[in-house]
């Protein structure tokens, strides 16, 4: 892993500009589409406020949670994706549900305003128990629900890393508000365990790099053991120079999984490693400052043609998360609770000895 520079990551102009070009997407009802015409899922949506809030374009962040607010359906969901106000697909994914979690944390890090999450805390609930809903007996959560309410009995790991820590900012929530909400955590402990040692429960998708990764952003690998992880597969998924693949298999670099990636080596102590990465992705950058979705390095060409949303968004998490600011607060896990414990593992149902190898934005 080669040295960073020490030259800022953005200077706050560059930030600036990044922001702008997300709010340039979003559309009079408040969703923030993956790009002008395309389709707005509550995950990326909720990336994008993010990223807009802590770029100081609060008017944007605002719109984007009345939409989250307005959307949400009786039972606690969102549909998987919507066009031009109407719903696209309508089955409920569990993680982009339990994501709402994590953006109000972030939400609260970087405001301080209680009003906010009293406001949001129905929201929350009602999404956090529309998950826990979906949990096996094993511990994962399954990934989806049909329209007409089945459950998908799949589970896959990165978003059931991502609903870890999710459910975690939801007993932060629920502890400030005065709420204790029944099951989440023990659900929390019991997913915890499935994510740190059965790899077995979730799908096989380790040639997706989001695979390797997001059990450490989700909190259920840290330390040592999540710095072996992240070196157990760094040559199938870093191409030096440029960033990390989307998938093992195929040579194109994408900005999104280039910066969840550095997010996560911060998390465990490797900031220089982290660094260089958000620098090599300054390749993927417009003119206009939004970001392409990924370079196809052997055919040398932006792949797909598009600047999304969230893969801006992604840049400036990881550029918050470098320079300690509240992204970093929110997935180190500042100020929230302690991990509940997995059923039967006394006060840490961690069990995080890194040894799994095993996640999902659609690649190719």
């Amino acid at each position: 892993m080669r040295p960073a520079e020490s030259t800022p990551l953005l200077a706050p102009a560059a930030i600036a500009e990044t922001a702008d070009t997300i709010a340039a997407v979003q559309e009079p009802d408040g969703a923030i589409p993956w790009y002008t015409g395309g389709h707005t899922d509550p995950w990326d949506h909720l990336e994008c406020a993010m990223a807009l809030r802590i770029a100081g374009r609060a008017d944007a962040a605002d719109a984007a949670w009345d939409w989250i607010r307005r959307t949400q359906r009786a039972d606690g969901s969102w549909a998987t994706s919507y066009v031009a106000g109407q719903i696209k697909d309508e089955f409920a994914d569990s993680n982009q549900c339990a994501y709402v979690a994590t953006a109000a944390w972030h939400t609260w890090l970087a405001t301080g305003d209680r009003a906010f999450l009293h406001r949001m805390w129905p929201v929350v609930r009602g999404a956090l128990d529309f998950v826990v809903a979906l949990q096996a007996t094993g511990g994962q959560i399954w990934w989806a629900r049909s329209a007409s309410g089945a459950a998908y009995p799949e589970a896959l790991l990165t978003g059931c890393s991502s609903t870890l820590h999710s459910l975690r900012c939801g007993l932060g929530i629920a502890a400030l508000v005065g709420e204790t909400p029944p099951g989440w955590e023990a659900a929390a402990g019991a997913l915890r365990h499935a994510v740190g040692n059965h790899p077995e429960r979730f799908a096989d998708k380790r040639r997706w790099s989001m695979d390797w990764y997001y059990p450490v952003i989700g909190g259920a690998v840290r330390g040592s053991d999540g710095r072996a992880r992240l070196r157990s597969r760094w040559d199938d998924f870093v191409v030096e120079g440029l960033g990390a693949r989307c998938v093992a298999d195929q040579p194109w670099v994408t900005g999104a999984e280039t910066c969840e990636l550095a997010i996560a080596l911060h998390l465990v102590g490797e900031s220089v490693a982290a660094a260089t990465l958000v620098r090599d992705v300054q390749r993927l950058r417009h003119v206009d400052g939004s970001y392409w979705t990924g370079w196809q390095f052997a055919e040398r060409v932006y792949w797909p043609q598009e600047q999304s949303t969230w893969t801006a968004a992604a840049v400036l998490l990881a550029v918050d998360t470098l320079a300690g600011g509240v992204t970093e607060a929110a997935f180190r896990g500042d100020d929230l609770p302690a991990w509940p414990p997995a059923p039967g593992h006394g006060s840490d149902g961690a069990g995080s000895d890194g040894a799994f190898e095993d996640p999902q934005r659609s690649c190719a």
